[in-house]
């Protein structure tokens, strides 16, 4: 049987969506809340990723020893991520076991938030800030970010920094999560072998009481500013370039061409014009080009890592690959991208985890589902026209330009 879609939303504005396949082998569930470090005031910066923390930390029916016990009886594959734009928990198991599942997530939704859980998992979360600390790239775009997007929640940082997280309440985070976690600023994304009308009475009578509060974003882009920057650290003894430029939103139909025009500026594979202008030739030891979409905007990377005497050299190749990248590529360059791409969404949606995550995203950004038998036709209509048309609207410009090289 074909897959199928199903969709409702239960009186408090909770939306559950479905793609149901039979013949798969396993079922799949996340709930997608429509928040992140974007929707963050200043003083709460990394509050969505503390909280993604807390909610494995218990709830009023389960402690966390509970939580990750039952999830390992059933043999549950499950995790959690915090975005700029979204957080998502969610799980996948045999079929059988899926209502088990179910009800772990929905409990987990509702998390008890106990001081001493808050106070322990705050230590759990300054070290992590301190572990991307000790990455060149991550202090690189954590400088780079707020330059991008000045007095912008945009700009803040989904981990937060050490003085935002110390200085964080337990109470405020409560503010936050009632405001946030809403029954309309959330989606349940269901996908595999599982029965939608069972699902559905499951989730209406374990989320049927969270109210609905209206929670809104600001998805107005501001304006690009232009900015180039160097930053010196003792820790390094290489040095980082990394590039951040407008590029279309996740609703714009440009997407597709966006995405193949990152690719073939730097995608991974070793088949990229970045990687045969620098790594082949040994000017650089890495190098990486991409698309970033998101609510409103998107963005363009570039990024690559050399000896400093080459830091000026590694950045001309890069300015010249990104001014020649329309121009250079031909019709068979277009089918071997897209023929990666089709390949990419094709294996992800073959099983129900990516299924799920694919239409939970989506519905998350859209509003809408886009079948994948759709969105593959879609990538394949794309034209070298429609790259041009692309890189004429966002020409890699205006830039935000960080480097990071040794103080020495």
């Amino acid at each position: 049987m074909a897959v199928t879609f199903e969709t409702t939303t239960l009186d408090n504005g909770l939306t559950i969506i479905a793609e149901l396949d039979p013949a798969a082998h396993s079922a799949a569930g996340g709930f997608f809340v429509k928040t992140g470090a974007r929707d963050e005031t200043p003083d709460l910066m990394g509050v969505s990723h503390f909280l993604e923390h807390m909610m494995f930390k218990g709830t009023d029916r389960r402690s966390a020893d509970d939580i990750n016990r039952e999830f390992d009886e059933i043999g549950a594959k499950y995790n959690a991520f915090t975005s700029s734009e979204m957080t998502v928990f969610h799980g996948q198991t045999l079929p059988e076991l899926f209502p088990r599942c179910l009800d772990l997530l929905s409990d987990m939704m509702r998390p008890a938030l106990r001081d001493d859980d808050f106070n322990q998992e705050r230590n759990v979360i300054l070290e992590e800030i301190a572990m991307y600390k000790d990455n060149p790239f991550w202090v690189l775009y954590d400088d780079l970010s707020p330059r991008r997007y000045p007095n912008h929640p945009l700009g803040h940082l989904v981990l937060g920094t050490s003085d935002t997280i110390k200085a964080m309440q337990r109470d405020a985070m409560q503010d936050y999560f009632d405001q946030r976690y809403s029954a309309d600023n959330s989606v349940v994304a269901l996908a595999g072998a599982l029965d939608f009308d069972a699902a559905v009475k499951q989730i209406e009578s374990l989320c049927g009481a969270w109210q609905n509060t209206g929670a809104t974003r600001d998805t107005t882009e501001p304006s690009a500013p232009t900015d180039d920057f160097t930053i010196t650290s003792e820790r390094v003894n290489r040095a980082y370039t990394l590039t951040m430029a407008p590029a279309p939103a996740y609703a714009d139909p440009r997407r597709h061409a966006t995405a193949l025009l990152g690719q073939a500026l730097g995608g991974g594979g070793g088949n990229s014009r970045l990687h045969w202008a620098l790594i082949e030739p040994g000017i650089a030891e890495e190098c990486e080009a991409s698309y970033d979409p998101h609510d409103g905007g998107g963005n363009w990377f570039a990024f690559a890592v050399c000896e400093p005497e080459r830091l000026e050299e590694v950045e001309s190749v890069m300015n010249r690959e990104i001014a020649n990248l329309v121009d250079s590529l031909e019709e068979n360059d277009l089918e071997r991208l897209r023929n990666k791409a089709l390949t990419a969404a094709t294996l992800a949606g073959e099983r129900p985890g990516g299924r799920m995550q694919r239409l939970g995203r989506m519905w998350t950004y859209l509003n809408e589902r886009v079948s994948l038998e759709d969105d593959l036709a879609q990538i394949n209509a794309v034209t070298l026209d429609d790259l041009r048309e692309v890189f004429a609207a966002f020409p890699f410009q205006p830039r935000v330009t960080g480097r990071l090289v040794p103080k020495s």
